[in-house]
């Protein structure tokens, strides 16, 4: 094992900066010394390190140095053929994944409840998609994994799929018997790219779940800046096995990362690398106790109930409450927000709480968090929650227009309740998530605009034409 110690990265940005560089090159702002307005102390301290390609600073594009030895010891640390950082977020490890592995109508299997990242590199890479529905979970009411039932089912019908995608966890910290569906997909040579930006830190090891990495899937791609202490943005990619091309995958990444690569994110990169390495037991053994803690903390406000993984399999990192009150989830993340407690996300029924990666003598305001939290809850009406969700229908299912017939079509506005059974124009996105709830080229099903009006009723946030939609209406294609 290489020594995990080291963060070669960032020391050389150090020794750079502690040489008192003159700037004659890139960024503009030169080491901070260029500032908005005088005494800007703050954005000179943020941006001391946004250096660019310098002699000994390396290339990512093209990596001989620093970088290089930081992205080996990160295929070290996780175990992989080879890994890479990433500066455009997980979206562009989905996008180069998907783009290397998949060719032109070429047949492809995707987790219906992906990312919407996934689906702009389906339409980049102009593939037909199979839509593989998630398990609905009527306790937590939300989408939760794909079954390997419907997997196999699904290769049964399309044994000669090029691809399967899936996401791992799900938002909620989620997990299904990713290790049985890796196996199955491999007895038919079917590459398994998954999306697990919310895992960079399931190879601890237990209590969290199994990581895809250590699974066997054959693209992995992390958002580390989700659970490690990396920079928005910063993320990783990595290859395992012989199922897909390295050259591919690097081409691809060379085309839609950025040309000018922020080293402060790369070195927050190399840093959570060492982070994560250092991670001991006495560490674990300390961030169960303080998590137990919180929920136990969180249990005992009335108004809410805290939320437990079916058959206790999932992320503790992840804490979701659910309202026993008359708000929302999406109220009830309102109210905390209005004291000062953002969260990650909230949807009709839930809140998400995303704890920070402890280790052992860190103090975060968890115990002060939950105290305030039973005062601003304090005397809510119950209102015990009986209402089931749908489920998605059919199990496998294809867009009704391929991607390639879209651009030759018109498109109408047609008020929601009258668009049963049109195909949809426009891609409706909750964010967050960011899972599409209608893609572009699907059918409008009454479940859908059943979800679409519910979420639209609690004040949800969606991302697509939010304007069209206040109004109640949707985009559909004229097909004649």
């Amino acid at each position: 094992m290489k020594n995990q110690l080291e963060i070669p990265l960032y020391n050389a940005l150090k020794r750079h900066i502690s040489n008192n560089p003159v700037s004659f090159h890139v960024p503009g702002h030169k080491y901070g010394e260029i500032a908005a307005y005088k005494q800007d102390e703050f954005f000179k301290g943020i941006v001391k390190i946004d250096a660019t390609e310098l002699t000994g600073l390396d290339d990512l594009h093209s990596p001989e140095g620093p970088i290089k030895k930081a992205e080996e010891l990160l295929a070290a640390l996780y175990g992989s053929k080879k890994s890479y950082f990433l500066v455009n977020g997980s979206t562009v490890g989905n996008l180069a994944m998907i783009m290397a592995v998949c060719t032109v109508d070429s047949t492809v299997l995707v987790q219906r409840n992906c990312h919407k990242s996934v689906l702009n590199a389906l339409k980049l890479a102009k593939v037909r998609p199979v839509f593989l529905e998630p398990e609905i979970d009527q306790d937590w009411k939300v989408a939760a994994c794909i079954s390997i039932q419907t997997v196999q089912q699904a290769i049964n019908q399309y044994p000669g799929a090029k691809a399967l995608i899936l996401t791992y966890p799900n938002y909620y910290g989620m997990v299904d018997d990713l290790k049985g569906i890796i196996e199955l997909a491999h007895l038919h040579q079917i590459p398994v790219l998954v999306d697990e930006a919310h895992g960079p830190h399931f190879i601890i090891g237990e209590p969290f779940p199994p990581s895809a990495q250590q699974l066997g899937a054959d693209v992995v791609v992390h958002s580390a800046h989700k659970t490690l202490p990396a920079m928005t943005m910063g993320s990783f990619l990595h290859v395992n096995g012989n199922l897909v091309n390295l050259t591919r995958v690097e081409e691809y990444l060379g085309i839609f990362q950025s040309s000018s690569p922020s080293y402060p994110i790369m070195a927050s990169l190399d840093i959570s690398r060492y982070y994560l390495a250092g991670y001991e037991p006495e560490d674990v053994d300390f961030l169960l106790s303080e998590i137990q803690s919180f929920k136990e903390a969180l249990a005992k406000i009335e108004s809410i109930k805290v939320l437990t993984y079916p058959k206790n399999e999932g992320d503790p990192l992840k804490i979701t409450i659910q309202s026993k009150s008359n708000l929302t989830g999406i109220e009830l993340q309102k109210r905390l927000e209005a004291n000062g407690i953002y969260t990650e996300l909230a949807d009709p029924y839930n809140v998400l709480f995303i704890l920070p990666l402890l280790k052992k003598g860190q103090v975060y305001p968890l115990f002060d968090t939950a105290e305030k939290m039973k005062s601003v809850l304090a005397g809510l009406p119950f209102n015990d929650i009986i209402e089931e969700i749908p489920t998605g229908g059919e199990r496998i299912s294809e867009l009704a227009i391929r991607y390639s017939e879209m651009e030759k079509l018109n498109v109408t506005e047609v008020k929601i309740e009258r668009a049963l059974g049109l195909v949809c124009a426009d891609t409706i996105i909750p964010y967050p998530p960011g899972i599409p709830l209608l893609m572009k080229g699907e059918r409008i099903t009454s479940g859908k605009i059943g979800q679409l009006n519910r979420l639209m009723q609690t004040d949800a946030r969606f991302q697509g034409d939010v304007s069209l939609l206040k109004a109640g209406y949707l985009k559909t294609f004229s097909i004649t």
